[in-house]
């Protein structure tokens, strides 16, 4: 049984701690927030200690592992702090806004064997898993052109958005692990991307974004486009489509169910898709904990890692660029 410490009690965090309680190899036995409150939502009437601070999770015997769901300004302290510590630990994304702090941050941790898992966790979702899979055994011959589409149905609140570090590093930062995930050891090397305020013009007061378009050219020369809205009215829209040589592979959207209605003025009509990330991607949460417990239990596991953390934040300092300049922009 993996002892396992949540520090971050937000929704995600929230998400974590149900996540946990689901595994049989896994419990949560400590949780930390800024927030009492939201500590307290997460304990309920258990028996789950709610630890003062993080440095009381980190030096507490009693813990195993530690899940991070803070604030991103966090993230690469804890993670210096948990390899101190010895503890392994699942850390979201990304490991910090500023790509310096992660160099420093990969520097402090270099040399420890201390498992560090960032959570990508569209890695785990069973669609693009077997996309992934279909690709490698070459179905589709070779991979020339993959498109990752990734729209949210809402944007989130202004507070969020002033401390997101920005739509590219907060949201596409998920599509470019994906599509990193899906090329295997081809590695993009140069990118070229538009964005701007284009459905909400409340977006350019805070110097903001709610789409993008990116294209990317990976060293053997293939071609990887991306798409993100911060706002899509039929609901959130996650798709990825890989041509190959001799054919195509295809991930769509999921719904509750698959019912299709027929009748006069409508036909093919089904029910919207799966509310957000949480539900979306439910199972891949679900998934990615079972390996984030094999991982710390000193077993093989396929995960995301600190280096796979910078590479894809690398890509969006590169887009970053691009917007900037106008011109495709090396990584």
């Amino acid at each position: 049984m993996l002892n396992i410490a949540l520090i971050g009690c937000g929704r995600i965090g929230v998400m974590h701690s149900q996540v946990v309680q689901t595994n049989a190899r896994a419990r949560i036995v400590a949780v930390h927030d800024i927030n009492p409150k939201a500590v307290a939502e997460v304990i309920g009437d258990s028996d789950i200690k709610a630890a003062a601070s993080a440095e009381d999770i980190f030096a507490d015997p009693n813990v195993d592992a530690v899940i991070v769901a803070s604030l991103t300004a966090t993230h690469a302290d804890y993670i210096e702090a948990a390899v101190a510590a010895g503890k392994p630990i699942l850390c979201e994304k990304p490991i910090d806004l500023d790509i310096n702090r992660v160099l420093a941050c990969q520097k402090m941790i270099a040399g420890s064997d201390v498992p560090v898992q960032i959570g990508f966790n569209r890695r785990f979702d069973p669609g693009h898993t077997a996309l992934r899979d279909a690709l490698v055994a070459g179905e589709i011959g070779r991979l020339v052109q993959l498109f990752v589409t990734s729209r949210d149905p809402f944007p989130p609140g202004i507070d969020y958005l002033t401390n997101a570090g920005g739509m590219i590093r907060d949201m596409t930062i998920h599509d470019f692990d994906l599509a990193r995930f899906m090329l295997g050891d081809d590695e993009p090397v140069e990118v070229w991307a538009t964005a701007a305020p284009l459905i909400d013009d409340a977006m350019a007061e805070i110097n903001e974004v709610d789409c993008a378009m990116i294209v990317m050219r990976t060293a053997a020369g293939r071609q990887v486009f991306l798409n993100n809205a911060r706002q899509a009215e039929y609901g959130y829209d996650q798709r990825v489509e890989a041509m190959g040589t001799s054919g195509m592979l295809q991930n769509s959207n999921r719904t509750p169910h698959g019912l299709m209605r027929y009748k006069a003025g409508a036909t093919a009509v089904q029910t919207g898709y799966l509310e957000f990330f949480i539900e979306r991607y439910r199972e891949a949460f679900v998934i990615q904990l079972d390996a984030f417990v094999d991982l710390a239990n000193g077993k093989p596991a396929d995960v995301p890692s600190f280096d796979d953390g910078l590479k894809a934040l690398a890509l969006a300092e590169a887009a970053y660029r691009s917007v900037k300049s106008g011109r495709a922009e090396t990584v």
